[in-house]
């Protein structure tokens, strides 16, 4: 799952550089042109290859195909059925060429959100989502997908680029509170009428917009939102730097585009990869950048660069975050056994016959990539879809990507 994702990064997306796992210079992979009209071959192809891949589809593919002709031709669009939902998503997240952890694209939860309207409804089902995906510190990938663009009306949107996420307080002296990455959405936000209580940790509220409404801000339940608070097997003294994270990286906009329709609510999620937190949240210099501040706790010779202080430091904060996840019992995998479990899924795909595109660039580890095995090896680069695709107008509220990644 390579969100902080898809899927963004099912583990998550994060930055503008390769090794974030989230939102990238360019499109994750070609964009399509956004249309609120279906794309009649796209739709056909796709519907195509779900009867291939489960054949005993109560309409015969012959009858479903003119279904959707009739009522691409009446409407502009056509309805997926739950079980092409179901499959689109979930061979989205297959597709996904910037994300390590498709080994699980089956164990995705669907959750079809098609009918909520009001930025209420949509609010109360992004809640059930973290609740969802959370499960007691046992992660599992879920994706929520609200209603599609259409000819008739506009989708709801959610303005951040991802569920929890924390604020960026811009104080007197330039120096922020908080992460840097945000400090521009806390701006937005308290524009908009957040009360923001000023801390390092503090989780932005939603902006959910719908077409009917202007946006709306929502708080995010404390009880929603489950956090681990760092600590090092070998350092007592660690915890002094009170250092936490969130424990579920829910990608929020990203457009998921199924048989020609694009649904551009559809956040999802899958667990954490270890460097995502130790190797760029923490670490990256428009994000936390705690490596001085950890070089120095632990005592390390930051004179020179040839001590390698950066890398020590980086490793023992990788160390601390995989240890603190495991004790806290909240689910979280390091990058070698990811990297191994990546090539397994390369088989098992191979051995189906399909094309398993992956950026190399993404599907590298941030940390210690060369003796990874998904170091050493080329990989084909394709635009299959179903995908995920980052808009150029989400990308103005934020960043994307895919839950199982880098950032």
């Amino acid at each position: 799952m390579n969100s902080e994702t898809l899927l963004a990064r099912i583990y998550t997306l994060d930055t503008d550089t390769p090794d974030s796992g989230t939102s990238p210079p360019r499109p994750l992979s070609a964009e399509p042109p956004r249309s609120h009209a279906a794309d009649r071959d796209e739709a056909e192809e796709f519907v195509r290859l779900h009867h291939a891949e489960h054949p005993d589809q109560a309409v015969p593919l012959p009858a479903r195909l003119q279904q959707i002709r009739t009522q691409i031709d009446e409407t502009g669009t056509y309805t997926h059925t739950e079980e092409e939902l179901t499959f689109g998503a979930r061979v989205a997240w297959r597709n996904s060429s910037r994300c390590i952890g498709r080994l699980y694209w089956k164990s995705l939860l669907v959750l079809d959100r098609r009918d909520a309207t009001s930025a209420d409804e949509i609010n109360q089902h992004l809640v059930e989502h973290l609740h969802q995906a959370t499960n007691g510190g046992r992660i599992r990938p879920v994706i929520s997908i609200f209603a599609p663009d259409t000819p008739d009306s506009r989708a709801p949107r959610v303005w951040n680029d991802q569920l929890i996420r924390y604020a960026g307080y811009r104080q007197d002296d330039d120096s922020i509170t908080g992460d840097p990455a945000y400090a521009d959405f806390t701006d937005t936000v308290r524009r908009l009428g957040w009360q923001a209580p000023g801390g390092a940790w503090d989780v932005l509220p939603w902006v959910i917009e719908t077409d009917q409404d202007k946006p709306e801000l929502f708080d995010v339940p404390s009880d929603a939102v489950l956090e681990v608070h760092l600590t090092h097997p070998d350092r007592p003294d660690f915890a002094d730097l009170r250092l936490r994270w969130h424990a579920v990286p829910a990608i929020s906009n990203m457009r998921l585009r199924i048989g020609g329709i694009d649904y551009p609510l559809a956040p999802f999620n899958g667990w954490y990869l270890g460097t995502e937190i130790g190797a760029r949240n923490l670490v990256d210099a428009d994000r936390y950048n705690l490596l001085p501040v950890i070089a120095e706790h632990l005592g390390l010779d930051t004179g020179s660069e040839a001590t390698l202080w950066r890398d020590r430091a980086l490793v023992e904060l990788n160390v601390a975050v995989l240890h603190s996840f495991n004790t806290a019992g909240v689910k979280i995998s390091d990058h070698h056994t990811e990297s191994r479990h990546f090539l397994t899924h390369l088989a098992k795909e191979e051995r189906h016959g399909r094309t398993v595109p992956a950026d190399w660039s993404w599907i590298v580890p941030p940390v210690s990539g060369g003796i990874t095995p998904v170091f050493h090896r080329y990989y084909d680069e394709a635009d299959q879809r179903p995908n995920f695709y980052l808009d150029e107008d989400a990308k103005a509220r934020g960043k994307g990507g895919c839950p199982f990644g880098h950032g």
